[in-house]
């Protein structure tokens, strides 16, 4: 005589029959709440699944401002010794488990510290393009010069005019050595101009990011 088979779910590759411990469980961790369907449950523990995987690429600085279980946070130092890829895979589960543990709260400031990071590294990347936008239109352009040092005023006009010109001279001499196919190699100067032109926006957006003062009056 066959047997009947067990209903239920799975939940990250793993089967939860219906009125089992695990489901029960389940129910109780996701928001309290009895009524969930088997689809929002599903979808909530894959939430808090990808949460937890997140935390392993966030930032020291990030992970100490957030009130994490000490469980919590050893699991993750742990996953990110792990080399296994059977062991790796059993330690998120692990991690996911401790995440649906988690109140709404918490989870939301592991949302935020995430979507801090994020948008930092938005803005780095930004950074990186304007000044490299910079670095070879001041190579190409004489009156480029001119707009940065109206932009930046403390930059050393005569020092960032000798990059220049060294780095165009580097631009000729490797121009006539290439070869088809080859990749383009540039010198020093083209280095550091890139870092000056960095160093200078950085310290802006420094500035524009800095609370202003209130007006004591």
């Amino acid at each position: 005589m066959s047997r009947k088979p067990t209903k239920g779910y799975f939940v990250r590759g793993q089967f939860v029959a219906l009125g089992s411990e695990l489901d029960q469980e389940l129910k109780r961790e996701l928001k309290g709440s009895a009524d969930m369907s088997k689809t929002d449950l599903k979808k909530e523990s894959d939430r808090l699944q990808a949460l937890g995987e997140n935390l392993l690429t966030l930032r020291a600085d990030l992970m100490q401002k957030l009130d994490l279980p000490e469980k919590l946070q050893d699991a993750v130092t742990d996953a990110k010794r792990i080399t296994n890829f059977e062991g790796l895979r059993r330690q998120m589960q692990f991690i996911g488990k401790l995440m649906r543990k988690l109140d709404e709260d918490t989870v939301a400031a592991v949302e935020a510290a995430l979507d801090e990071q994020n948008k930092g590294s938005a803005k780095g990347t930004l950074s990186l393009h304007l000044a490299e936008q910079w670095r070879d239109r001041l190579i190409s352009d004489d009156d480029a010069l001119t707009a940065w040092m109206q932009m930046d005023q403390e930059s050393d006009v005569q020092h960032l005019r000798a990059l220049i010109r060294q780095a165009r001279k580097d631009a000729q001499a490797t121009q006539a050595q290439e070869r088809p196919g080859e990749a383009v190699r540039h010198g020093k100067a083209y280095r550091e101009i890139f870092q000056t032109v960095k160093a200078a926006l950085n310290q802006d957006a420094d500035a524009d990011d800095t609370p202003a003062e209130e007006d004591p009056t």
